[in-house]
């Protein structure tokens, strides 16, 4: 396992070099290597709890009539197709079109403000948008004269009305059909002239310190991207993924592009309250997630067994304690003790297993990405038996750029750099990459995209990290969030933030705060239904987030944990005050982004006044 070096990986090159020339070769070839094999599952709209499932082949048709139906409205070769909608069939039936029409994505989040959208769209030059229902349509309608280029809009949940600027999204298939019934080869001719540096999708960053950038990624980076991972072996086309990531981010975007190379089937559905229900039911073999999916798992079996208490508790803790001595045996290269193996079998038949069978009772692995992973609740997972393989990568490197591999993970590490992908570690610690998923650029911002690169041409991450003699790369923080008390010593809030997720179970967010200033402070969301549980058994029963938030028995609770953390922190790192928030951080106030990453300026800004407070 985490022995082995970088160098000793055994990868199959040949998948990188003979990749296709494009993400719509890419699945045209899928289409016909595997016409009858599932390619996707989702939620029937009429039906939430019934599937259904389609083909390669049925796939295929689907797209291939949407993607004419895109020619007839006029988008050529390069021409952006903007898709604001959640994660669903449609998305993807989307996207896939406007790439075998020759055209690029601009990606929009669902959440995003109808500003935001106006901005984006008109930006990125868009002449057509995909929105999925009444409410992506009104955003659209309320800034229409800011839109830019947009010819039509295309409406996939809801009925088109009188207005002309609008269709419904099986209009557009209709078109298609009918274009390919006189010009049959229309879409196959598109897909012939699609160059491997041709623009692919536009996905623009979250816009934290200003007006969002639009990263510019060729349809060679993303099969690049889907090639190097199967040359890794780690997946197969019996595989089953569950998708539930915002394909509007890079993360679900290439965890969308895996498939079309690899062959195995995925199932789509984006509700988030609905995970953990749907991976008994659908049972994948894999899912990538951020990590806040997991530490809320973590958190909420740890503590449900806790308020039970009882002998149950006693068999749970023994049972975890086997678990990680193994799990840390098998870390450092060694195999357990004759009596941990015995005492490992049985805890799997109590305890384990149960566990397991709640994420469906077949992964392989989970794979975490978009923000830092606490090493104790990957080994926490490790210990049950679910191995989560925690991964790195950025818009602008078209998501993996590292990831650990399910024979050699490294808790705390983001893994081995992906096949072809470059590293180097600036004077500064500055992580710097280079490869074929590199972006090509900002849209129209020249100025930005000649910052992003040093004059030899690697990719600024913003990261901080180290190299380990073994290959793993350790992320420390983002570059721009670290910074220097009064008394010149940095801090690095991300990694204790990630640090504390993994010692109290009742928390959301941890932001730190303490820049010129003696000492460091925080403010505390806490995570509503795990401390509601423990409300429930503490007389708060009832009461609202904010009631819980005030009581002295929650601050007892989590100054018990924030001690905790101040143990094994250096003396300028401690936090010596804290506040704990009245609600949870929303992507609706800016706070969290859709892919369940904290935006730590935005945070600090909405509760400047807290803050503050904690210094007077």
């Amino acid at each position: 396992m985490a022995a082995q070096r970088a160098s000793d990986e055994v990868i199959d090159r040949s998948k990188i070099e003979n990749r296709a020339p494009s993400v719509a070769a890419l699945f045209v070839d899928r289409v016909a290597h595997s016409p009858g094999r599932e390619a996707f599952r989702f939620v029937d709209p009429q039906n939430p709890k019934q599937w259904s499932s389609v083909t390669w082949s049925e796939a295929g048709d689907r797209v291939r009539n949407l993607a004419a139906g895109l020619i007839v409205l006029g988008v050529q070769a390069e021409q952006r197709v903007a898709l604001a909608s959640a994660t669903r069939y449609e998305w993807v039936l989307a996207d896939l079109a406007v790439m075998c029409a020759g055209a690029a994505t601009t990606t929009v989040y669902p959440t995003s403000t109808a500003s935001d959208v106006a901005y984006i769209v008109a930006n990125s030059g868009s002449r057509v948008v995909f929105a999925e229902d009444d409410a992506q349509l009104a955003k659209l309608r309320e800034n229409r004269g800011e839109l830019g280029d947009v010819e039509k809009v295309v409406l996939i949940d809801g009925a088109a009305g009188d207005d002309d600027w609008v269709i419904t999204f099986q209009q557009l298939h209709d078109l298609g059909e009918e274009l390919l019934a006189e010009s049959p080869d229309a879409v196959h001719d598109r897909i012939e002239a699609i160059a491997p540096d041709d623009l692919a999708t536009l996905i623009y960053t979250s816009g934290t310190t200003g007006r969002p950038k639009g990263v510019r990624l060729s349809h060679s980076a993303w099969t690049y991207e889907a090639a190097a991972i199967d040359a890794t072996g780690i997946l197969d086309a019996d595989d089953l993924q569950y998708l539930w990531l915002p394909l509007s981010h890079v993360f679900g975007k290439v965890l969308l592009t895996l498939p079309l190379q690899i062959g195995f089937a995925t199932a789509v559905d984006g509700r988030v309250d609905k995970i953990v229900e749907n991976l008994a039911v659908v049972k994948p073999t894999f899912m990538g997630a951020a990590p806040r999916i997991f530490e809320k798992a973590y958190a909420r079996i740890v503590s449900t067994v806790r308020e039970e208490g009882g002998p149950k508790e006693k068999i749970f803790d023994w049972a975890v304690g086997v678990g990680l001595r193994v799990s840390k045996a098998k870390q450092a290269g060694k195999g357990p003790s004759l009596l941990d193996s015995v005492q490992h079998a049985v805890a799997d038949r109590l305890v384990y297993s149960t566990i397991r069978e709640r994420f469906g009772g077949r992964l392989k692995f989970f794979i975490s990405g978009s923000a830092a992973l606490n090493r104790d609740v990957a080994q926490w997972f490790d210990a049950v038996g679910i191995v989560v393989l925690e991964g790195y990568g950025l818009s602008e490197t078209s998501a993996a750029s590292f990831v650990n591999r399910p024979s050699a993970y490294q808790f705390g590490t983001v893994g081995w750099p992906i096949p072809g992908t470059e590293t180097r570690i600036a004077d500064d610690g500055e992580i710097l990459i280079k490869g074929p998923g590199v972006m090509s650029g900002y849209h129209e911002n020249p100025e930005a995209t000649a910052e992003a690169f040093t004059d030899d041409g690697w990719f600024h991450t913003g990261d901080v990290g180290e190299l380990d003699d073994k290959g793993y790369l350790r992320i420390t923080d983002r570059k721009k969030d670290m910074f220097k008390t009064s008394n010149g010593k940095y801090v690095a809030p991300s990694a204790l933030a990630a640090t504390f997720k993994g010692i109290c179970p009742y928390v959301g967010e941890l932001i730190v705060d303490g820049e010129g200033k003696s000492y460091c402070v925080a403010l505390i969301s806490l995570d509503a239904e795990s401390i509601g549980e423990w409300a429930k058994n503490h007389d708060l029963g009832g009461k609202s987030l904010a009631e819980i938030a005030n009581a002295q028995e929650t601050r007892n609770l989590i100054g018990g944990y924030v001690e905790e953390l101040n143990a094994g922190l250096n003396r300028w790192e401690q936090i010596k005050k804290f506040r704990i928030l009245e609600r949870e951080l929303t992507v609706e106030n800016g706070e969290i982004t859709p892919s369940m990453k904290l935006k730590r300026k935005v945070v600090m800004t909405n509760f400047s006044g807290e803050l503050e407070n904690l210094y007077t």
